[in-house]
């Protein structure tokens, strides 16, 4: 399948993400390999992609990406599954450093786009995408058919079913302000937790 767009020889059509209220986007895809990741770099330009997290067994080395200033974290688990906490956690974590740091960096016309892949993109991509949209404000049956109507067919029902009771981490009434994401991150995380104080006689 070629992408209509650019006219290469990618697997599937790119699929990119807007979030409302956010300065960070995303864009889903599936798995690159060596023969095809030069292909995948020119639509990363494009598209200002910062960051690629894999979700399945690596296919292509991080160097090239790495050279042209692009992050790439490992964040693997079972094809048609679920991720782990400690993967939502990890993952999380990544998205609230990105949107702060476009935010901090106030350029309107500069939006940093975190790629995310698993093999064919239909599925622990588009989890991970979802969970995103949901810890910024977003209903969960409300992002899998945002999701469904850029990309078609991903989700399969256990994983609908994982969104659909998804409780939100990070607890902000609005999710626009990024001290408000960092102070929630922090609690996450128990960052700068206040110790109770223990009277000592």
């Amino acid at each position: 399948m070629v992408n209509a767009r650019s006219g290469s020889p990618l697997g599937r059509t790119l699929s990119l993400i807007e979030v409302p209220n956010a300065s960070v986007r995303f864009l889903i895809l599936d798995c690159p390999t060596e023969s095809t990741l030069p292909f995948y770099m020119q639509e990363f330009k494009r598209y200002n992609v910062t960051q690629v997290v894999r979700c399945c067994q690596q296919t292509y080395s991080a160097n090239t990406l790495q050279h042209s200033g692009i992050e790439v974290h490992d964040m693997p688990f079972k094809d048609g599954g679920l991720p782990p906490l400690t993967l939502v956690r990890d993952w999380l974590s990544l998205v609230v450093k990105q949107d702060e740091s476009a935010k901090e960096r106030a350029d309107d016309n500069f939006r940093p786009t975190i790629a995310v892949h698993c093999v064919a993109g239909l599925g622990r991509a588009p989890v991970l995408v979802a969970i995103a949209l949901i810890e910024f404000g977003m209903g969960p049956l409300d992002a899998v058919a945002y999701i469904r109507s850029k990309r078609r067919g991903a989700f399969n029902k256990p994983q609908i079913s994982y969104l659909d009771t998804y409780k939100r981490m990070w607890k902000t009434k609005s999710s626009s302000s990024s001290s408000s994401l960092r102070f929630s991150i922090g609690k996450m995380f128990k960052f700068g937790a206040k110790k109770p104080e223990v009277a000592i006689h």
